[in-house]
């Protein structure tokens, strides 16, 4: 161990991190991006008296909450796990400590370090400790395979990976598989919760205990700052809905800011108390992790999210903000665990558009619902659907169409627009013209891990391009139609499936719904429904066709309706490739 971590990695950050570009006006983030003003406008040093300096600048990181949180609210609680309860001071002591043996072990600037654990007092603890020792943190995917976590720790180069005890022969598997491919395995370090907890294998001798391995720092370590807001602070592994899961890359810049911007989105201000039903590796906890911190905070910390816990929460912990896909407002709607709640629950969604029925029903049990939109690739939360005064007094179906919209783009963020991808030309604000969803500002990513051809086509024509098709309405507020590859063409026309799955919630029996493009001789393509029934309910595909024709045109309602299961990601977003795949193996229609 000591050999291997005794000297700097021979792995420079520059290139580790070789799919990202730092701006410039000049080479080929110049060419790809398509820029043409000077960036580095240096007017202002003709301006005498003006200088830069330790006393008015410090790189933006969202660390430097941390700081101010163990300052301001001391004595304020941080984290609450069942028992467990630390206070704000208190987190940052053992951060602090954290860092400093991580240190000990060698990890120094751009260094990787992995984790592997559901939503803990580690995982929040490790977002500021990571970072504080100058590394980049990767928050895996709890839903991961063995194959899968050991392709992206051989893609990450990670030094380090954090377990949680329950997912020790998922990691174990993992290094199993990094070992046939002569690939070094990081070293483990386990984080136990009792007694009982497993001991790594035999074949596993680098490993540390994260309790055990936190004592041994040293809690006067002064905590590493970022040279540049640029350095890497995260790579975040995409869902892989569509593809294998890419690496984005996150900065302390764009951290800090949308920190700040998901606050001010989910209408936070001093002192919430926030319920983590959002996986803390997803974005990075969509950013709140940090931006908790900036606020005083309580985080709410769930092993397994069920909707008894939730209910449950909310009165132990008198919580006042969660967030969820809809599907988890979905489990929730249609929960026998439901209680009356003691007050106003903030819930903010994100993912698929939420269908105005599942608005509405959450909105009747006391939830205060907000709808927002983003990608890994913008740092979680980008838009919101801002609400207007005015649109109180709407009737209540337009009011819930107008909620379902994503809105516009936050204030961390410079811009957002629905254009055509080929042109580039922004579409006319008239709620009909369908283009292309996309972003640019300090909270998109700096590009994607080692992969310079996928950065080059995200950033073509200076802009973001998040694959996500929409329209623009009057108001300037967009609305998502459909996933580009998801958009059904049937005869030469188009089908949003998002319009065919809104419909398809609004019938009684139907639990969730996800629609995908079917092979079809005749038209190229049709609509291929995939429904899970509510309990106790038995309809036909032949009825649930019916309904749909009732209520769309006729060419946009499915042809095929087939009952089960949905795949989801653990983040709660639909498989789509996957239904994708079984729609296509049925073979086309005559």
């Amino acid at each position: 161990m000591n050999q291997f971590f005794g000297r700097r990695s021979s792995l420079s950050v520059r290139r580790l991190f070789g799919g990202v570009k730092k701006v410039n006006p000049s080479g080929n983030y110049r060419r790809f991006c398509g820029l043409t003003e000077n960036i580095e406008d240096l007017s202002w040093k003709s301006m005498e008296g003006v200088v830069k300096c330790p006393a008015n600048y410090a790189p933006l990181s969202p660390i430097s909450f941390l700081n101010r949180a163990a300052k301001v609210y001391r004595d304020r609680t941080s984290v609450v796990y069942g028992s467990v309860q630390f206070t704000w001071e208190q987190t940052r002591w053992r951060c602090v400590k954290m860092a400093s043996a991580l240190a000990r072990l060698g990890i120094s600037r751009g260094d990787v370090v992995a984790t592997l654990a559901p939503n803990i007092p580690a995982m929040h603890e490790l977002h500021f400790a990571v970072p504080m020792a100058g590394a980049v943190i990767c928050t895996l995917n709890t839903r991961h395979d063995s194959a899968m976590i050991s392709v992206l720790l051989q893609h990450s180069e990670a030094k380090i990976i954090f377990v949680d005890y329950q997912l020790l022969h998922i990691a174990q598997g993992a290094f199993d598989l990094l070992e046939e491919k002569n690939v070094k395995p990081p070293i483990l370090v386990l984080i136990h919760e009792n007694s009982t907890t497993p001991s790594p294998s035999d074949s596993i001798s680098d490993t540390y205990e994260y309790e055990t391995l936190m004592a041994s720092g040293d809690s006067e370590f002064i905590a590493m700052k970022p040279k540049t807001e640029w350095d890497p602070i995260s790579v975040n592994y995409t869902s892989g809905t569509t593809s294998r899961p890419k690496g984005v890359v996150y900065n302390h810049r764009g951290a800090y800011l949308n920190a700040l911007a998901t606050t001010s989105l989910h209408g936070m201000f001093s002192l919430p108390v926030y319920l983590w039903t959002v996986p803390m590796f997803h974005c990075n906890g969509w950013c709140l992790i940090w931006g908790l911190a900036a606020l005083g905070g309580t985080n709410i910390c769930l092993r397994h999210v069920s909707t008894k816990e939730i209910f449950d929460s909310i009165v132990v912990n008198s919580v006042t903000h969660m967030s969820g896909a809809p599907t988890v407002l979905n489990m929730i709607i249609n929960s026998s665990n439901q209680k009356p709640l003691p007050h106003t629950v903030d819930i903010m969604t994100g993912g698929a558009p939420p269908p105005p029925s599942i608005l509405s029903r959450i909105e009747e049990l006391g939830f205060r619902v907000s709808h927002l939109y983003g990608l890994t690739e913008t740092y979680g939360p980008s838009t919101s659907c801002v609400w207007k005064r005015e649109w109180d007094s709407l009737p209540r179906d337009q009011r819930l169409r107008f909620k379902a919209r994503q809105g516009v783009e936050h204030f961390g963020l410079e811009e957002v627009d629905v254009r055509d991808s080929v042109t580039m030309q922004s579409v006319p604000s008239d709620g009909v013209t369908i283009g292309e969803i996309m972003f640019r500002g300090n909270t998109v990513m700096s590009g994607y891990l080692k992969d310079v051809k996928a950065t080059e086509e995200a950033f073509k024509g200076g802009w973001f391009r998040s694959g996500d098709v929409g329209v623009k309405h009057d108001d300037g507020y967009i609305e998502v139609k459909d996933r580009l590859k998801d958009i059904v063409i049937s005869g030469g026309e188009n089908i949003s499936t998002v319009e065919v799955e809104t419909v398809l919630y609004r019938h009684p029996a139907v639990l969730e719904a996800a629609v995908v493009a079917r092979p079809d001789n005749h038209w190229g393509q049709t609509a291929c429904a995939f429904v899970k029934l509510k309990e106790g309910f038995d309809v036909s595909a032949k009825e649930i066709i019916h309904f749909c024709k009732t209520h769309l045109p006729r060419y946009m309602a499915p042809r095929t309706v087939i009952f089960e299961d949905l795949p989801k990601t653990s983040t709660g977003k639909i498989q789509k490739f996957i239904l994708r795949e079984k729609a296509k193996a049925l073979g086309s229609l005559f």
